[in-house]
């Protein structure tokens, strides 16, 4: 499948484009991190995501890996979704939303009044997004194209985050989970599944890849003003974890 090249795609305001039929929030990529007045943060794994922003992706290869029964993401799917217990009407952000996999079923559990914004830091794969959503005719999906250090959307704007075996590419996880934490309006969830990491029990793929494990995910949501409420228990999710998370207060910290 060929995709046509972002700059093809018209610009109906600042940061915003149109392009079949889709419009797509752009914000910059880039690495400049914090004000003059701040420390410089360092990325917890420099590189981590090159392949992701690389302009000649291979969009069908990742279809074909994302979405493929051998994963137990892909098997256990409707069950993740049940387990969020969206309400009509709810705005909810999927965090680093790959080739789309749960954004058609996002879109169809907050029903005709919610809205699904499909954040992904790889242009390529939201434009995969955008033609999904109009081969499907889907609505109420606006994708997304985010920043290494913010999941560029705006304050208050959400009801709940999903975030599914992407936190361990957060680069720089605490800038992130602030702007997060922005975005999401007060008592909002986050949805956090990720993969988990047990010296001398996961395998090799996953000590090597994943920068680290369910403690310290907990404690970086925590750091960040986020407060854990449950952990759900899906029988074909056996070596990724699922958390729940509620969004305190800023004066909470």
């Amino acid at each position: 499948m060929r995709l046509p090249r972002i700059p093809r795609i018209s610009v109906l305001a600042p940061g915003i484009f149109v392009g079949l039929g889709v419009a797509i929030a752009v914000v910059t990529l880039g690495v400049a991190i914090g004000h003059a007045d701040e420390p410089v943060v360092a990325a917890v794994k420099p590189g981590l995501n090159d392949s992701f922003v690389d302009p000649d992706i291979d969009i069908d290869s990742w279809v074909q890996r994302f979405e493929v029964e051998s994963r137990e993401i892909f098997q256990a799917r409707h069950q993740i979704i049940e387990n969020m217990h969206l309400e009509p009407g709810s705005r909810v952000a999927d965090i680093g939303a790959g080739t789309g996999l749960f954004v058609p079923m996002l879109a169809t559990a907050v029903g005709q009044d919610g809205w699904v914004y499909a954040v992904d830091i790889a242009p390529r794969f939201i434009q995969h997004i955008a033609k999904s959503i109009e081969d499907q005719s889907l609505s109420r999906i606006t994708p997304v194209i985010c920043s290494p250090v913010s999941v560029s959307l705006p304050p208050d704007s959400l009801d709940a985050a999903f975030i599914c075996d992407v936190y361990h590419h957060f680069e720089f996880p605490a800038k992130t989970l602030a702007t997060l934490h922005q975005s999401l309006k007060a008592e909002g969830r986050v949805f956090l599944i990720d993969f988990e990491r047990v010296p001398g029990v996961s395998r090799e793929w996953v000590l090597d890849h994943v920068r680290a494990g369910k403690q310290t995910a907990i404690d970086e949501m925590r750091q960040a003003g986020f407060e854990l409420v449950a952990e759900r228990a899906i029988p074909l999710l056996t070596e990724n974890y699922y958390l729940e998370f509620r969004r305190r207060a800023a004066t909470d910290h």
